[in-house]
């Protein structure tokens, strides 16, 4: 635990969750330095989408639901604003009119991030957020990757264009931003445009897991996978919201059935405790296709989950 923890969200037994502006978990905004240990960061950009855009209206809707969320795990304990300097530090600049400007902007952004030693647990925009991110803070060296998702994003291109977000882990594994052997895809799914779609992946050596075979083996067997291929080293996770079964997502690009449950997703988060994670993200939230508003109150919830067992790691760190 830190001695100088400055960072503490509003209490919700004092200020009603309703009032004041939205910020994830209600906790300050803040300026990137060394003072933050995690980095809150929201990356409203949708320009690699090539079917429903409105991803980046997500990290706005993600906070405004955050607001439900209180200060301690109710099953670990885990209090992460008691371990850790957390803070929402704004949006990463983007131009919503230039798609590789706002790639490159993202990326700058992230370096200074990086910089600062604070670790990033963001809220996209749509997944090709996870390309400029890792471009940032995997430069001194490839990271393992816990990726949830219906789609293996591993095209080499798509519309002719090779950065979207269906490309963003076959451009990962070339720029040597990721250890393919070191890399899990949970949930996969999706209907195809070819047969050759998942293929890179397993050419490469990442361990593909469908939803198919999560069903066959079982939560508890998954686990035990993502825990067998991330190993001890340096770890990051990217959940694409529509991983969940389309009951729980509506909310997002392209919606995918047959998807596993937000308990599954609860649970194999949990299972990171102990990891060495170096920042995650949640993409494709984008809410206004989902006027109930359960897809961005469940993406905030798993942004909790993810909160506790990255605090959690670095404080074990320390």
């Amino acid at each position: 635990m830190r001695n100088d923890l400055r960072f503490q969200p509003l209490d919700a037994s004092r200020s009603p969750r309703f009032a004041d502006i939205a910020t994830f978990f209600r906790l300050p905004r803040h300026e990137v330095n060394a003072e933050v240990d995690i980095a809150l960061v929201g990356v409203p950009f949708d320009m690699g989408v090539n079917y429903r855009s409105g991803a980046r209206q997500g990290p706005a809707a993600v906070r405004e639901a955050s607001r439900a969320i209180r200060r301690i795990h109710p099953t670990s304990g885990i209090a992460p604003f008691a371990l850790c300097n957390v803070a929402d530090i704004g949006d990463a600049p983007i131009n919503p009119l230039d798609m590789a400007a706002s790639i490159e902007l993202i990326q700058r952004f992230y370096e200074d991030l990086h910089r600062s030693g604070s670790v990033p647990i963001s809220i996209g925009g749509d997944h090709t957020v996870p390309l400029p991110i890792l471009r940032a803070i995997a430069k001194d060296g490839p990271v393992g990757i816990v990726h949830f998702d219906s789609h293996a994003d591993t095209l080499d291109e798509l519309l002719g264009t090779r950065v979207n977000h269906a490309t963003t882990f076959r451009r990962a594994v070339e720029e040597t931003l990721i250890d393919p052997r070191r890399t899990i895809q949970i949930g996969l799914r999706g209907s195809r445009f070819s047969a050759d779609d998942v293929a890179y992946g397993e050419r490469v050596g990442m361990r593909l897991v469908t939803m198919d075979e999560f069903e066959a083996i079982g939560r508890d067997a998954v686990i035990a996978e993502i825990d067998r291929v991330t190993g001890s080293g340096r770890t990051y996770v990217t959940f694409d919201i529509d991983g969940l079964d389309a009951a729980y997502a509506m909310g997002t690009g392209v919606p995918e059935v047959g998807g596993f449950s937000v308990r599954d997703a609860q649970m194999m988060i949990r299972s990171l405790r102990g990891k060495h994670l170096v920042g995650a993200d949640i993409c494709e939230v984008a809410p206004m296709f989902d006027p109930t508003g359960q897809t961005q109150l469940n993406a905030a919830n798993l942004m909790f989950e993810l909160l506790c067992v990255i605090a959690d790691s670095l404080a074990a760190r320390r």
